[in-house]
């Protein structure tokens, strides 16, 4: 049987290699390219870069195992990440696309933030880069975490090695072919590596759930519905059980897709403004498909195992018994290399954003500030491997919850940049005093709320999710801040995009 799944795997290991070859050609001659892929994405290859690289291995592993564990209520964290996603499109995909352009052509979401508020440049570069290094060590880690897991439950004792676990192995290989990629190809790779990925993620949870029903070893619609209220009455609830609180703290999942930099930055680098709509049309189809099928494996995984006897220890692997016990081989490796594309497609934009503002955020501008295009692009590759590494030290505890740190850090970022970037896109008004004001509020609340637990347990009642207090704070601080400042700051005009291009 092994061999059938890593003859797969191979395939799909050698295909992400190759697309990184490839890329390799066309993204490494300045920092434009290898941080931004010259800002000449297809909409296609944009629309999914941003689905996969923000859909990582909780979205085959982390969402149906909370849909496994505590039912159709949990859904609503998939739903307001899908209503989130499609303001971003709306709101920040297009003014940003725009903006990072005419303000000197930022590469960085640090460096647009710099030259919107050059009053304070320095301060909003170095704190923004900080907090982009720091969450991103630990959504990186959660992915890692994804791929241990995926190697331990799949192959058990396969390698036995007693200097290193299957879970260690499974987190080294990832990194290792993530990194070898991403280092190669920068942008380009990662969203051209990204475009395959979220095709192999979509047909992933299109068949897994299709086939749990209507294969002879599982149930049809209404067996399984029936089974699952036979186990728990409001299993398929959406609202049983649900508080205000515990509503709120699902749906805000949504509030984090305007500060994630791993995202947004796929809108800074589509061909044109006149293809974000096409992009946007794109993605939410694609990101719509693949909710709905994680979510069918978590609920129709749970009515599998109660008909089998099946006893699943971990909830956040249902995808991989499904895998193991349903499919052939390689179609099971297929399935695996799908998990893997989850986990990698995000590992790989969280490196190379994290990279690129130690580059362009520290390096650049602490160190060598008039480094040559050819020395930013090496600074930057080895800036991926420091911060990939790091990442697999975080990684090293096997019980870590994927769910658990994938919402720490996008409550961090959420709460951080998503304010920060919403005003400073849409609000003239707004200072860079009030700029900092938000970021440092917004990143220090959620630290804060989670070192207090009040993420788990509020004043006698359940929790509340960080990204609610910290989006809250670091609103209310842009905005006062910035009218109590608003006479001291300066503003300069945009400069035009033909005139940017020009200069470049």
């Amino acid at each position: 049987m092994a061999t059938g799944i890593w003859i797969s795997l191979i395939a799909y290991f050698a295909l992400m290699l190759a697309i990184g070859f490839y890329a390799y050609r066309k993204s490494t001659d300045s920092s434009e390219a290898y941080v931004l892929g010259g800002r000449q994405l297809p909409p296609a290859v944009a629309a999914l870069s941003a689905g996969a690289s923000d859909m990582s291995g909780w979205l085959l592993l982390g969402l149906p195992g909370a849909l496994y564990a505590a039912g159709l209520v949990e859904a609503w964290i998939g739903i307001g990440l899908f209503i989130g996603a499609l303001l971003n499109w709306i709101i920040v995909a297009p003014r940003l696309r725009e903006q990072t352009e005419r303000y000197d052509n930022s590469l960085t979401i640090p460096a647009f933030l710099a030259n919107r508020f050059p009053s304070q440049a320095l301060a909003l570069r170095t704190v923004s880069a900080i907090v982009i290094v720091v969450f991103f060590a630990v959504y990186t880690a959660s992915g890692l975490v994804a791929g241990g897991k995926l190697f331990d439950s799949a192959f058990g004792d396969m390698f036995d090695l007693s200097w290193l676990s299957d879970y260690g192995i499974g987190v080294w290989l990832t990194l290792g072919i993530v990194l070898t990629y991403t280092v190669i190809g920068g942008f380009l790779a990662v969203s051209l590596t990204d475009f395959v990925q979220g095709c192999i993620m979509m047909v992933a949870l299109v068949v897994m759930p299709t086939l749990v029903l209507t294969t002879g070893k599982g149930d049809g619609v209404g067996a399984a519905a029936d089974r699952l209220r036979s186990i728990e009455p409001d299993f398929l609830s959406l609202t049983s059980g649900l508080t205000v609180v515990g509503f709120l703290s699902a749906v805000a999942w949504g509030l984090g897709y305007f500060g994630q930099p791993h995202i947004i930055v796929r809108f800074m680098a589509v061909r044109s403004v006149r293809d974000v709509p096409i992009a946007r049309n794109i993605c939410m189809a694609w990101m719509g498909i693949s909710l709905a099928g994680a979510i069918g494996v978590g609920i129709f995984g749970r009515a599998y195992t109660a008909r089998n006897n099946i006893d699943l220890t971990d909830p956040e692997t249902i995808f991989i018994l499904l895998a193991n016990t349903l499919f052939h081989p390689l179609v099971t490796g297929f399935l695996y290399a799908a998990l893997l594309a989850a986990i990698m497609s995000t590992i790989s934009s969280q490196l190379l954003v994290a990279s690129s503002s130690l580059t362009e955020d520290f390096y650049r501008l602490f160190l060598r500030r008039h480094a040559s295009e050819r020395e930013a692009v090496t600074v930057g590759r080895v800036c991926v491997l420091l911060v990939g590494l790091t990442a697999a030290l975080l990684a090293g505890d096997p019980n870590s919850q994927v769910l658990g740190l994938v919402a720490n850090a996008w409550a961090g970022f959420g709460a951080a940049f998503g304010p920060l970037i919403l005003l400073s896109l849409t609000w003239r008004r707004m200072t860079g005093a009030g700029a900092v004001a938000g970021l440092v509020t917004g990143a220090t609340v959620v630290i804060l709320w989670i070192q207090a637990g009040w993420n788990k347990a509020f004043l006698g009642g359940p929790g509340v999710y960080e990204i609610i207090p910290g989006f809250l704070a670091a609103a209310t601080a842009i905005i006062l801040v910035s009218l109590l400042t608003r006479e001291r700051d300066e503003f300069r005009p945009m400069v035009p995009v033909e005139e940017a291009a020009v200069a470049r």
